[in-house]
């Protein structure tokens, strides 16, 4: 037997020599070479792709020992009507005041990205992964200033923020540069028997300027993810974010804009707008906006759309969701199944679009899930992550303008006949008295007619439903107006694809808990949840104009020619009726008998 390694053996050393010897067919190495040797030269003939090293001062007020004034009464409002305050939900500490921006301010943005445009769409993909590849290493480089930042201005733990803001970043980084050009590359189409002699295509060409406008519970993914995606196909991008957010926003944004610059390219690709509600409405109606990536709620959605209607601006709606966890009762493991839906429903407080908003389990899950959940939820701690480092496992909500609505919710419920096992209520922290802390809470015989499965929590609730059988889950999961994301557990092959099938929703996990964003599945929902899709080759695409084109296979030799018994003015109109029923039926008629006769009726009539 032949040893791969003993090479002196072989005596004068060559490829035939030892391609022989292996018995390996000399042809393929032929087509290896043809087909790696050109790529090799391509890849030492491109732009360098490596990454930029570059530095962002963190912000002084994201120290963990940094001591800011903390308000009396935490409110965005300022002390105008034209300022955004800033602050940490979790200790009211005060973290500045921004400006916000003007319809004016949204024109002169608008121009220097339009502007900044032209020149980035005739960029290679190669420099686009350089200014990738530069991002991706600030964010691996920085992960616990970037962390931190989030924290400040959202009030989540550090776990939360490197789960929710930098991994599934980080991520979308990873699998553009791998595929992104793929996705972009012009696609071949076939062609037809009538035009054989043809090639087809389609290109995707970049729209121009587009818009995200996002939500505050991921500052830093809900603004990259977007810019990393419009960048990539050539776009410049105006992004707004929530007031709720502002101040980290703006951070995360520089990050960005320094990637561009390092590399060589304008920052003006990328814009920054911090606005009102009443001025939002000049940056969707826009004419110079060509597409638009909505994230957030469905009153403010029903606005942008109509909006966005004035200019037929395109959309993709992402809005809330009501996700359903279903249990069947052959799970092997209910013990690891728990510390998913623990991670799915109480991640950064529960304030997570396809975070896990209601259990429906089926009868022998039921009960030992309940057992199981209880103590879980009740041992959970509240805090700030920045500043008490060890032993906080939830922090704070964003704001607590809902929590009257929350423990509404949930007394409600418990005088229809749910159980409140844990929690309920909002929640005064020892040390931060003024930051926005709701109980981690167990809600349990929770019933389809009651409000708090109805409508959407956004909030760090667990709910438990009761099913009796399969086709009982799939009506409950499928008993409210929303469709963003779901999963089921169990181990019957037939019963998990029938649930992941009549379930009707966008995205559907099965054995896991929205694992479909992590590998950039297309995104999104159907009805209340919204419309559209982002993120993979879809998401890619829908920033572009597809643009169909055909040219000649052989020119010259091959052309398209307008026969003379159907050129203008028709001489014949019993012979030019004829002569195209005969070539209708010889191109699509479903036998060969039809055919046949199609092509006789066609030459009878063309002579």
């Amino acid at each position: 037997m032949v040893n791969p390694f003993d090479l002196g053996r072989f005596g004068v050393l060559s490829v035939e020599s030892i391609l022989d010897e292996l018995l390996v067919p000399k042809f393929l190495a032929a087509l290896a070479a043809l087909i790696l040797v050109p790529r090799v030269l391509a890849w030492l003939l491109s732009p360098s792709e490596k990454a930029v090293p570059f530095t962002l001062n963190e912000p002084l007020e994201s120290m963990p020992k940094w001591k800011g004034t903390v308000l009396d009464k935490p409110s965005i409002k300022g002390s105008s009507s034209s300022e955004i305050k800033c602050y940490c939900p979790a200790t009211a500490q005060y973290l500045g005041t921004i400006k916000a921006q003007s319809a004016s301010d949204i024109d002169g943005a608008i121009d220097r990205a339009e502007k900044a445009q032209v020149a980035w769409a005739k960029t290679s993909f190669a420099e686009r992964r350089k200014v990738l590849n530069t991002l991706q290493r600030f964010l691996l480089e920085n992960q616990d200033e970037i962390a931190r930042v989030a924290c400040r201005d959202t009030g989540k733990t550090m776990v939360d923020a490197a789960l929710g803001e930098i991994l599934v970043t980080t991520e979308k980084i990873r699998w553009t540069l791998k595929h992104g050009e793929d996705a972009l590359k012009p696609e071949k189409k076939p062609t037809n028997l009538l035009m054989i002699y043809k090639k087809a295509e389609v290109r995707y060409e970049p729209l121009g300027v587009v818009a995200a406008l996002v939500s505050w519970n991921y500052p830093l993914h809900n603004s990259l993810s977007p810019i990393i995606a419009a960048l990539f196909s050539g776009n410049a991008i105006v992004v707004k974010g929530s007031e709720l957010t502002a101040w980290s926003t703006q951070y995360f944004l520089q990050i960005a804009r320094k990637a561009l610059i390092v590399c060589g390219h304008s920052p003006e690709l990328v814009q920054s707008i911090t606005c009102l509600p009443d001025v939002a409405g000049h940056l969707t109606s826009h004419p110079k906006i060509r597409h638009i990536t909505f994230i957030g709620s469905r009153p403010v959605a029903h606005k942008v759309a109509e909006s966005a209607a004035q200019a037929l601006t395109p959309l993709v709606i992402e809005l809330g969701g009501k996700d359903a966890a279903v249990v069947l009762d052959d799970v092997k493991d209910l013990g690891a199944l728990a510390s998913v839906l623990m991670r799915g429903t109480f991640q950064s407080s529960g304030q997570n679009c396809i975070g896990i908003e209601r259990i429906i389990a089926l009868p022998k899950s039921y009960k030992k899930l309940c057992k199981i959940l209880e103590p879980r939820v009740k041992a959970m701690r509240l805090g700030s992550a920045i500043d008490q480092g060890e032993g906080v496992d939830m922090g704070a909500m964003v704001s607590d303008n809902r929590f009257e609505y929350l423990e509404e919710l949930i007394g409600e419920a418990v005088a229809q006949g749910a159980k409140l096992l844990a929690g309920g209520k909002r929640y005064t922290h020892p040390r931060y008295s003024k930051g926005h802390y709701f109980q981690p809470t167990l809600l349990v015989d929770v019933t389809p007619t009651m409000r708090i499965a109805q409508e959407e929590l956004f909030a760090p609730v667990c709910v438990l439903m009761p099913a009796t059988s399969v086709d009982d889950a799939i009506r409950i999961a499928n008993s409210t107006d929303f469709g963003l994301g779901g999963a089921v557990f169990g181990s019957n092959q037939r019963d998990l694809d029938r649930v992941s099938r009549e379930m009707r929703t966008g995205m559907v996990a099965i054995n896991d808990f929205a694992v479909f964003y992590m590998i950039q599945l297309p995104f999104g929902g159907q009805r209340g949840s919204g419309y559209g899709r982002f993120a993979g080759a879809e998401g890619l695409r829908g920033l572009c104009n597809g643009k169909s084109v055909c040219w000649d296979l052989w020119p010259g030799v091959a052309e398209t020619r307008i026969p003379g018994v159907v050129d203008y003015p028709i001489r014949d109109g019993g012979r030019a009726w004829g002569f195209v029923r005969g070539l209708i039926g010889m191109a699509y008629g479903e036998t060969w008998g039809r055919k046949g006769r199609g092509l006789v009726e066609l030459i009878k009539n063309s002579v």
